[in-house]
């Protein structure tokens, strides 16, 4: 078997609109057409790869269970973020492997902000 990178990520959350305007108006992704599968739902893209929002009802978003976004200025991204009032966490280094923070979306689903090592980048 040959895997070819990630295609998308399905993320469920409670409020299918709010969610749906932070992906889009601050986050700055595509919102991209999707098909009609009977419940609420929007598709959006960033470079290639797909975020996938599921509205169910009820939602609590797991703890820990993340995933990440690479940025080319983590300074930057947080700056523009807390600019537009989301909470971003304290930037860290981890050895060797890049910077990273974190948020999290209206429905409490956590993001990584990641700035990975030159090398690393090259290397990937």
């Amino acid at each position: 078997m040959e895997l070819h990178g990630v295609h998308h990520v399905s993320l469920n959350v409670d409020d299918i609109e709010t969610t749906g305007r932070f992906y889009r108006d601050v986050l700055g992704l595509e919102q991209i057409d999707r098909p009609d599968f009977g419940f609420p739902g929007l598709w959006f893209q960033a470079q290639g790869q797909e975020i996938h929002l599921i509205q169910v009802e009820k939602h609590q978003a797991p703890e820990g269970q993340h995933f990440a976004f690479r940025v080319a200025d983590l300074d930057r991204a947080r700056a523009e973020l807390e600019e537009k009032g989301v909470k971003v966490s304290k930037a860290f280094e981890i050895p060797g492997v890049g910077r990273q923070a974190f948020l999290r979306d209206p429905a409490g689903n956590q993001i990584e902000l990641n700035q990975p090592l030159l090398s690393r980048v090259s290397a990937g």
